[in-house]
């Protein structure tokens, strides 16, 4: 991806602004980098700081930190399990360098390992062809009996934890507007925000708590949505000669690119992006009562003798989410102490099986979300270590006319005054619940449901109402009745 693209996502320019500056380097020349800074869509020091945070890609062999016998072996698996015949695909598969990936197969071929077959298409010689020999395919196989990985090259652990302290979630500054961005239409009351802003900015350890059914999920969501910043992801980590798995599709949203026509060579530095991390989204990370001690370990994968990262891991420069906490299968204490050296000192400790601990940091926002009171899951102790508690309670009158109001608005019909004081009068005085702010679209769902099946347009009427509060909460009959 160019830098064009990844500025854009990271929100640092425009793609108009990239369009003139691209034009400007067609009329000038020069780098896009420059070109930008000279029409003041961003200054030095931003791109610069940015550029920083980009990871090169490595000028040979010994710079990628990985053993030229692991790349090799490698190599040999990926063109084995995916019959891989050119250089071109070879660089796709293994996201190296040409000249790093020249240098293996150059290997492969003087340990007759790899014949050549010669170019087929074109004098490029990213289109010379190569095929096992049968040297080469029972030496890789005894490599696939020792480690089944096949897939990019991995990075070292120290350049997977300089990675994670450069692109921390306190990098970025959080302001009201923002957040109001993030939470859109969504009705929130004015102090959870003016709260939650404080501690975003202190990427610490947050705990949303309150009734259920007002959104505590549904506002983590939004308050994660308001980091903005490109981050990088690796496909893999080598530590102690064994690989974990990192990038994960269902948890890691790569960037696209932005569309924008750029023929030139789109980096200040001559440095190009190293291929072997994933530009991505902060990640936002759910784990609910499913959560045990276990899925916060390395999890070992026996056929394949490789490691997949935990959640938590995966969760590093973003947000992982602790739902519906204390409701696990875990005590909630022996959960906590868990976390309790993470949350403190910004560092977690691994355990390969081989019995090897390794650290790596602890940089992402651990928000904890709970119906259950807090004093009744937490000791003191560790209710001191969560310095940001937001009460997210269900909503005042005003508040949920207006949540109601929108969801009748979006089945197109109105909302009376007394439809509204029979809504609330059943709900608090002949329910005897409180005012929820999920209650709106159940009641609103359930009114367009009858209404459909009865081939009428959607209206409220008492006894549509009736039927979704009855839904809502059975009827409660006296005893003996």
């Amino acid at each position: 991806m160019r830098l064009g693209d990844l500025l854009i996502r990271g929100n640092r320019v425009t793609e108009q602004e990239v369009a003139r500056a691209l034009e400007l380097g067609r009329q000038n020349g020069g780098r896009l980098g420059d070109n930008l800074v000279a029409i003041g869509a961003i200054d030095q020091r931003t791109l610069m700081s940015f550029l920083h945070r980009i990871p090169g890609e490595p000028r040979d062999i010994a710079a990628t930190g990985i053993d030229e016998n692991e790349l090799l072996a490698l190599l040999m698996k990926l063109i084995y399990a995916n019959r891989l015949e050119t250089v071109r695909q070879f660089i796709d598969e293994i996201k190296l360098p040409y000249h790093v990936v020249a240098e293996l197969t150059r290997m492969a071929v003087d340990r007759a390992l790899l014949q050549t077959l010669g170019t087929r298409l074109s004098d490029n010689l990213l289109d010379m062809a190569y095929s096992l020999t049968e040297e080469g395919r029972r030496w890789t196989i005894d490599a696939l009996e020792r480690l089944r990985y096949a897939g990019p090259a991995p990075v070292t652990l120290a350049d997977f934890c300089d990675q994670v302290n450069r692109q921390k979630l306190t990098n970025e500054t959080i302001t009201m507007k923002r957040i109001h961005q993030a939470i859109g239409d969504l009705e929130m009351d004015q102090s959870v925000l003016e709260q939650a802003g404080p501690a975003l900015n202190s990427g610490r350890a947050l705990l949303l708590y309150g009734p259920p059914g007002n959104g505590k999920t549904t506002v983590a969501l939004r308050f994660a949505s308001v980091f903005q910043d490109v981050i990088y992801i690796p496909y893999a980590i080598e530590v102690e000669g064994q690989i974990i798995r990192m990038f994960d599709a269902s948890v890691h949203t790569a960037v696209d690119p932005a569309g924008i026509e750029d023929d030139s060579v789109s980096f200040v530095r001559q440095d190009e992006f190293d291929r072997r991390w994933v530009p991505c989204r902060r990640p936002f990370v759910i784990v609910g009562g499913e959560l045990t001690l276990d899925m916060l370990d390395l999890r070992y994968d026996l056929s394949g003798h490789y490691y997949e990262a935990p959640m938590h891991v995966k969760a590093l420069n973003g947000c992982f989410l602790i739902d519906d906490f204390g409701r696990q299968l875990v005590a909630p204490a022996t959960l906590l102490n868990r976390w309790i050296v993470p949350l403190e000192s910004r560092v977690d400790y691994m355990k390969l099986h081989t019995g090897k601990s390794f650290s790596i940091p602890f940089e992402e926002l651990v928000i904890f979300s709970t119906n259950l009171e807090p004093e009744d899951l937490m000791d003191p102790a560790f209710l001191r270590r969560l310095p940001y508690k937001i009460e997210v309670s269900g909503p005042d009158v005003g508040r949920y006319r207006r949540i109601l109001q929108g969801e009748c608005a979006r089945h197109n019909f109105e909302l009376a005054d007394e439809v509204f004081e029979y809504i609330v009068y059943r709900l608090t005085k002949e329910k005897g619940m409180e005012l929820a702010a999920y209650q709106p679209r159940f009641i609103v769902d359930q009114v367009v449901a009858t209404c459909r099946f009865l081939e009428q347009t959607p209206h409220f009427e008492r006894r549509f109402i009736d039927y979704a509060l009855d839904n809502l909460r059975v009827r409660k009959h006296p005893a003996g009745g």
